[in-house]
């Protein structure tokens, strides 16, 4: 292995066999030394090869001795390893719903992964995630995200349960100087316009709103202007570099001097895949979901409807 060779977090990925998720975890945690190239994080080929012997040796250390080497005064050592849980989302929700499953259920760490509903659900199919959020509504029926499920990851046993609902809409200028109202109204020239990233909820929200109401997105001045979040696009409004951006109402509050105008209830759900090694901490999840604790936390947060938090919509 030559000294002066490196690897992207992707090539180390497929070299170990692991997430690229896991990968950044473990240089956040040290084990890794990294560097960066441009917007690239880079690994020596030694700094790789010297975690990949320390990963050996404790193995090696986790087997049981002999029972001819073992003694009373031996120090037993947990074989089962630490799982990451990479948990996937932008919602508040799921921090709190974080913090309560790496306190209850053993053997686990949950990580968290900031990309959009779409891409959560993709990741999920590549094998990349553990557990998704996802609020994606399908404009032909009206019914959110179990129609985009079914059809990514056909073939899967999986779980569909309800985290909470929130109500999403326009994000607009103090007083609503255009006088907004529904979506039809962003059809009105002269409106600047603040998008969402391609893949998350918000964006397929606006792209099945734009179809119903027969709007191209060219006629949306600054409809490729993109914020990674819902703070981005109401901040852009607040501060008056956007006339209008769609979101929900929670980012609206935090953001202030922004107005909100609600326009839909969005289902926001949890998707999982019934595999043998999830069935232990899927069990727990559930119950922590159901837990009045859990609920009692949410509920401080306005805006949030949990009227179903915990109910399992489809079972596969």
């Amino acid at each position: 292995m030559s000294s002066d060779m490196s690897y992207t977090t992707e090539e180390i990925a497929k070299l170990l066999k692991i997430s690229k998720l896991t990968v950044y975890d473990l240089i956040k945690k040290g084990d890794l030394p990294s560097y960066r190239v441009g917007k690239q994080m880079r690994v020596d080929a030694s700094d790789l090869e010297a975690y990949k012997q320390r990963a050996r040796t404790l193995t090696a250390a986790d087997r049981p001795l002999p029972a001819s080497q073992s003694t009373p005064s031996s120090v037993s050592v947990s074989t089962s390893a630490i799982r990451p849980l990479v948990i996937t989302g932008h919602d508040i929700g799921l921090d709190i719903l974080a913090k309560h499953m790496e306190k209850t259920i053993p053997g686990i760490r949950p990580l968290r992964s900031f990309v959009g509903s779409l891409d959560s659900l993709i990741s999920m199919y590549r094998g990349e995630s553990d557990l998704v959020s996802t609020h994606l509504l399908d404009g032909d029926t009206g019914e959110y995200n179990l129609p985009y499920i079914r059809s990514l990851l056909v073939g899967s046993s999986y779980l569909v349960v309800n985290l909470l609902s929130r109500s999403a809409g326009l994000y607009v200028r103090q007083g609503n100087p255009f006088g907004l109202q529904q979506w039809s109204d962003l059809s009105r020239p002269g409106l600047k316009f603040v998008n969402r990233e391609k893949g998350s909820g918000a964006r397929v929200l606006l792209d099945e709103q734009l179809r119903l109401h027969g709007i191209k997105p060219e006629q949306l001045d600054g409809y490729e202007n993109e914020q990674a979040n819902h703070l981005g696009v109401a901040s852009k409004v607040a501060s008056g570099k956007a006339d209008v951006g769609v979101g929900i109402e929670k980012a609206a509050s935090i953001v202030g001097h922004v107005q909100f105008i609600p326009l839909i209830q969005e289902r926001y759900d949890l998707v999982m895949l019934k595999k043998p090694e999830n069935r232990a901490w899927i069990d727990s999840l559930l119950r922590i979901l159901q837990s009045a604790a859990f609920k009692q936390e949410l509920q401080a947060i306005s805006g949030y409807d949990l009227s179903r938090t915990g109910d399992i919509l489809v079972e596969t």
